[in-house]
């Protein structure tokens, strides 16, 4: 029976594909990506990109690229009066619906009621 321990060079490959998918996810998250554009982009299967994602980042693409979106969606709505539109558009949403739902899911509030709660209190 096989062990199902990696060998070193797999987990190396696995942890040098996700960083490198995590890069491009970072650096394009206002963009549409699909797992098969990126793994096609890291030189990898779609497949590969996957285990890559699981084992190295344990977690998905599709939760990591959201969780990124996520968090650059909090910081525009911290620091920002752009409206929640316009937000959902910058991090990569074509539904405000959409992206209103997901961020209920992830942060616990809608977008605009989180606005409120964590905008700084204005000096007297």
């Amino acid at each position: 029976m096989r062990s199902k321990a990696k060998r070193p060079a797999t987990a190396q490959r696995r942890r040098a594909l996700f960083l490198d998918a995590a890069r491009i996810i970072e650096d394009e998250f206002h963009e549409k990506l699909a797992l098969d554009d990126v793994a096609r982009r890291v030189a990898t299967s779609r497949r590969q990109l996957q285990r890559a994602f699981t084992e190295a980042g344990q977690t998905s693409f599709r939760a990591y690229l959201q969780r990124v979106r996520m968090e650059r969606a909090a910081e525009l709505l911290r620091g920002g009066v752009a409206p929640v539109n316009q937000v959902a558009s910058a991090v990569g949403y074509r539904q405000p619906a959409q992206f209103a739902k997901a961020f209920r899911r992830h942060h616990g509030s809608p977008p605009s009621a989180f606005r409120v709660a964590e905008r700084p209190a204005l000096a007297a």
